[in-house]
């Protein structure tokens, strides 16, 4: 399984941008996924997960702000993010499946301008 994000970018404060996790392989539609991020100097963080069946989790700090979707048919997971803020910017990260058996993407990096 390999997975490619893509849709980083600068945008400035307020801004938008979706972020797409494509999936290779065939289990995506019976996994669950979503995206992390790890901002300078933190630690790693779950910004948002969907399950296979479409339950969605968001971070508190993301609420209200951010969607997650998933189109099984493409094997992508999407993050919208919308009232971008600058404790936003940092890299995102998809992940399929769940310990101990997940898949990680490489990263995509937004950087939010104030």
């Amino acid at each position: 399984v390999q997975l490619q994000a893509s849709g980083g970018g600068l945008v400035q404060a307020g801004g938008y941008l979706r972020l797409s996790c494509a999936a290779s392989g065939s289990i995506f539609a019976i996994s669950a996924t979503g995206w992390y991020r790890r901002a300078p100097g933190k630690q790693r963080e779950l910004v948002s997960e969907i399950t296979s069946s479409g339950i969605t989790t968001y971070a508190a700090s993301v609420k209200g702000r951010f969607t997650i979707s998933r189109d099984n048919a493409k094997n992508t997971v999407y993050l919208q993010m919308n009232s971008l803020k600058p404790e936003d910017t940092a890299v995102y990260y998809c992940r399929l499946g769940r310990p101990p058996v997940d898949y990680w993407g490489q990263g995509t990096l937004v950087t939010v301008s104030s």
